[in-house]
């Protein structure tokens, strides 16, 4: 069985949508660390977005028996295209109708020049899938995103996107995720050590 311990990135304090564009995260609250770096297994493969807010969140994690895997892209946010950097009553105003369907019916209507949830879902699958075959039976750490986690949390209940999205992802929260011989299964979402 592989284990999965997703981890959400630091906070960014950003008050606007933020995709892919590149934002550091605040990591100045080393006690919170600890505990979240106390509760993950110190004997695990550790991996992150190619994002630097993931990426410096990784750092704090890595430990000398994590064994750090590269960095990888297919693990970042969703992509919000046009909207990112945008606060999210810009983007009503200027999509009224194609945002209020975008969170109200998440699935296939992407931002301009973005992705959907369900392009965002395959791109992340697929380096999921790549990791569990490479390292069946290994605790996987992964540094990643509120929506990349979310894609995981919905093809492991198997529910829709928007039962998904109504999970809260809170930052340096960790959701482990389980796959094998039978199956995917959901033991914590959003747990905070």
């Amino acid at each position: 069985m592989t284990i999965w311990h997703w981890v959400r990135h630091g906070p960014t304090h950003e008050k606007t949508m933020v995709g892919w564009r590149d934002v550091p995260a605040d990591l100045s609250d080393k006690e919170q660390i600890a505990r979240l770096n106390a509760h993950l297994p110190d004997d695990a493969l550790l991996v992150s977005s190619d994002l630097i807010r993931a990426i410096a969140t990784a750092d704090v994690l890595t430990h000398r028996t994590r064994n750090r895997l590269p960095h990888d892209p297919n693990l970042r946010e969703l992509d919000f295209g046009d909207w990112d950097g945008l606060h999210a009553k810009d983007v009503s105003d200027l999509h009224p109708e194609l945002s209020w369907a975008y969170w109200t019916t998440p699935g296939d209507i992407a931002p301009p020049n973005g992705e959907s949830w369900n392009q965002a879902a395959r791109r992340i699958n697929a380096a999921v899938d790549k990791l569990n075959t490479a390292y069946p039976n290994a605790h996987i750490i992964a540094v990643a995103h509120f929506g990349a986690i979310l894609t995981q949390v919905q093809r492991a209940l198997g529910v829709g996107p928007k039962d998904a999205m109504a999970h809260k992802i809170d930052n340096l929260s960790t959701t482990e995720i389980h796959f094998g011989k039978d199956g995917w299964q959901v033991p914590k979402i959003n747990h905070t050590p």
